[in-house]
């Protein structure tokens, strides 16, 4: 099928940090739902409504950001901001991205230590999530249909969800295998593997980072050895001083050294997203450290997953909570706030450091043929892992109890039907009907969710 040439009013034009600004803050605003719904809210800005990168780079870049460990889409959002404004456009968009959650949860986790549970607050919070799956859902079709494109890429996205929704794979062996079977199947049906773009192809692109790179204007994305080592050494500075300056001020055995090292230690094997590792994570936090108790683990969760932000913001709370309750020398605030603080900066400051230093890399071997079978195959791949994790995020707000049924390897998540929620299930399809049919814009359709979500639980009595 022929593609449409694109008209002058739809050419993108130059974008400024004011006005990036706006759209990354938008974009931290409103990123509900996890990976899933946060790629998806990435996609609908950047590549079908502001048209700043296209789908093939979208994917080529998110096939990095998923081999990476810790938050997948706060990489992602790093890595199109760095392309487009440099090393000041990955910070504004990593910071915007994250700010949101952290203000939030921050706010939550004191409102938590002092009064317990709000009901009001968590209300709200369940209208967001339920509507986060209208975006979830469209936003999984968009990316399969564009990235799908041949019956081998549609068996790719298949054996990789059930190999991670039904045997639990992890997610490093589905993508080593994807990247084999591109690297091989490039040789035996070189059809089903496209070859990559040209750099002409690039230039007259619609697209504003893909017609900025075909046009050599990006220079910044070219590898360079001595920018390696500098950024190496920058961000590996910015992101352990802080833990020095904390060991140094309260000694190696205080609560909140300690979790400046374990959650920097966890920040490096995240791979697969948070979900991957928040067993480890409620595993050493309430049995090894004591730090907080099986239900305020789940507490934070909860939170977690109905804030904006990635997921992995859990371990916010779990860190205000542990320097509450147990650090010294400072008024429980103040410890919890710095735990806080402390937690979220050894998180994220190495999600900086993954995509300046090897961004450059992976823009480079684009356009090399057998590396770009295998992210071809790789993409493919990941569409059947954000459909897991699409399935994962609506059985988990459509029911209150989920059961898992064993039968050898084979995993079967079972709902329990009694335990359907109806608030969420009907928010979820009225979100739905009203962004797919009626073409409501995602704010009109949060805010609408939340009150909705608020009213319902009046009428119930809950409140």
């Amino acid at each position: 099928m022929n593609e449409r040439a694109p008209t002058e009013a739809e050419t993108p034009t130059p974008v400024s940090l004011r006005e990036a600004f706006r759209v990354w803050a938008r974009i931290g605003l409103l990123s509900f739902g996890g990976p899933a719904g946060q790629i998806a809210l990435m996609h609908r800005e950047l590549v079908d409504t502001r048209r700043w990168i296209s789908d093939a780079r979208f994917l080529h870049a998110l096939n990095y950001c998923m081999l990476l460990p810790g938050p997948e889409a706060t990489q992602l959002a790093i890595y199109i901001a760095w392309m487009l404004h440099r090393t000041v456009g990955g910070l504004l968009a990593g910071v915007l991205f994250v700010l949101p959650g952290f203000v939030t949860i921050l706010a939550l986790s004191i409102v938590y230590a002092l009064y317990g549970e709000v009901p009001l607050v968590f209300a709200i919070f369940i209208g967001l999530k339920a509507a986060v799956l209208a975006v979830v859902v469209e936003a999984v079709v968009r990316i399969g249909r564009k990235a799908l494109k041949n019956r081998m890429m549609v068996a790719v996205a298949g054996l990789a969800f059930v190999a991670i929704y039904f045997f639990r794979v992890p997610f490093p062996l589905i993508v080593l295998g994807a990247g084999l079977w591109g690297l091989c199947g490039r040789w035996w049906s070189p059809r089903s593997f496209p070859e990559p773009a040209s750099s002409a192809a690039d230039a007259s692109s619609d697209f504003l980072i893909d017609r900025l790179l075909g046009q050599g204007r990006l220079t910044h994305t070219r590898p360079s050895g001595a920018r390696a080592w500098r950024v190496m050494l920058v961000w590996l500075a910015i992101w352990w001083i802080p833990v020095l300056g904390v060991i140094a001020a309260f000694g190696r055995h205080s609560v909140l050294a300690r979790e400046g090292l374990f959650f920097s230690q966890t920040a490096v094997v995240t791979f697969g997203g948070a979900y991957a590792v928040l067993a480890y994570i409620a595993q050493r936090a309430v049995v090894g450290f004591h730090w907080i108790t099986p239900g305020q683990m789940l507490d934070g969760l909860a939170l977690a997953e109905t804030t904006p932000g990635p997921l992995i913001m859990v371990v916010q709370f779990v860190a205000f909570l542990g320097a509450y309750y147990h650090q010294s020398g400072l008024s429980p605030l103040a410890a919890g706030v710095a735990g806080s603080v402390l937690t979220t900066w050894v998180t994220f400051a190495p999600c900086f450091l993954w995509i300046f230093l090897g961004a450059p890399y992976i823009e480079a071997l684009r356009s090399n043929r057998a590396l770009h079978a295998a992210l071809s195959a790789i993409t493919a791949a990941v569409v059947g892992v954000v459909l897991n994790l699409s399935v994962w995020f609506t059985l988990h707000t459509v029911f209150a109890r989920i059961d898992e049924r064993h039968y050898g390897w084979l995993r079967l998540e079972s709902p329990a039907w009694g335990t359907l929620q109806w608030a969420p299930a009907l928010i979820a399809a009225g979100a739905m009907l009203a962004m797919l049919r009626f073409k409501v814009g995602m704010g009109w359709i949060l805010l609408g969710s939340g009150l909705v979500a608020l009213v319902w639980r009046w009428l119930a009595g809950a409140l």
